[in-house]
């Protein structure tokens, strides 16, 4: 009841954005592989509708995450990590959720220049994490770094999508 990610797990399950890892239980320090950062997103959206053809070899038909995948695709959200692969079980790092998010967005330019030191200028999250960080989705985690290459926990997704959509 005290957690810091509370609030956040209680407005997703609210929403239907998870439903948890059993009936009684979250699991918040367990890792978000990338189907699940993505259906989070994609429930978060109001699951909209999807037609697009499936290009990725690794997302099954019929599978909980696939109209997700196939939604951020065709918005942009992601691309795969190469051609054919989504890469669905792969553990989502925190640089990753934030992109996606970003991407969600339509990719605004940020107004800060710099917000943590291992985030660097050259980076693919760089834009990303410092939009994220302007609004207030991440403030970061110890020592005042973004620790990107970290694996997102599914309390951290939860809470970005939270922090996304109180902080307009």
């Amino acid at each position: 009841a005290s957690g810091w990610y509370t609030v956040p797990v209680l407005w997703a399950v609210e929403k239907g954005i998870t439903t948890g890892t059993s009936e009684t239980t979250f699991g918040p320090g367990a890792v978000c592989n990338r189907a699940q950062v993505v259906t989070f997103l994609w429930r978060a959206a109001g699951k909209p509708e999807v037609s697009e053809s499936n290009p990725f070899v690794d997302v099954p038909a019929g599978c909980f995450y696939e109209s997700a995948v196939l939604w951020a695709y065709a918005n942009g959200i992601t691309t795969g990590t190469d051609t054919d692969h989504f890469s669905p079980n792969a553990p989502c790092s925190r640089a990753q959720v934030v992109t996606f998010l970003h991407r969600f967005h339509g990719c605004p330019e940020p107004t800060v220049e710099s917000v943590f030191p291992d985030v660097n200028s050259g980076d693919f999250y760089h834009k990303a994490v410092l939009w994220a960080a302007q609004r207030g989705i991440t403030v970061g985690m110890d020592g005042g770094c973004f620790k990107p290459n970290l694996p997102c926990t599914r309390a951290q997704t939860v809470t970005f999508l939270y922090r996304d959509e109180k902080n307009p």
